[in-house]
């Protein structure tokens, strides 16, 4: 592995893809640094699921989705994005609300029923920072409509599974 530093940063610069230079306060990177954030978030409530929950493995299958979102976000205009989205992404997140919507009413709650639940709360508030930027970079630089849906639905699907898990006693660590 290569150094990891570049100095560039040190001027207030830094690179999208295919190494085009731009300001670190940039809308796509601020879009992409609060969706790394967002990313981060899963992964420590990934970290508190046993292996055999029925929703881990999707939540390691959105984090991918969001480092597929990332990518797109920071390749410039005119270029072909090297990753994308799962073609049925926003449809499948959908099914799953439905499923988990049928399971429990609507309710607003305090996050901290159990660490899971909180953790989700937070990656759900995250997300919709996350959209309300990528909306912002929108303006700017045309974002492909389906990370603007995708966002929007993962914030809602974040926000029914935490409501799963508030009502699952089995993480419950008070």
């Amino acid at each position: 592995m290569g150094k990891i530093y570049t100095k560039t940063g040190d001027e207030g610069l830094t690179f999208l893809s295919g190494g085009l230079r731009v300001e670190k306060d940039d809308v796509r990177i601020e879009a992409n640094g609060q969706i790394d954030e967002l990313n981060c978030m899963l992964g420590i409530a990934i970290t508190m699921l046993p292996d055999e929950d029925e929703h881990k493995a999707d939540l390691m299958t959105l984090q991918n989705e969001l480092m597929n979102a990332m990518s797109i976000i920071a390749t410039p205009e005119g270029r072909e994005p090297h990753r994308h989205l799962s073609s049925d992404l926003v449809e499948y997140l959908e099914s799953q609300i439905d499923l988990l919507s049928t399971k429990q009413n609507f309710r607003f709650v305090l996050p901290g029923a159990n660490a899971v639940e909180a953790y989700l709360q937070m990656a759900r508030s995250k997300c919709r920072t996350a959209e309300r930027r990528l909306w912002t970079a929108h303006r700017q630089y045309p974002i492909d409509p389906t990370i603007l849906k995708f966002f929007n639905r993962l914030s809602d699907y974040l926000f029914v599974l935490a409501l799963h898990y508030s009502d699952r006693h089995r993480y419950r660590t008070r």
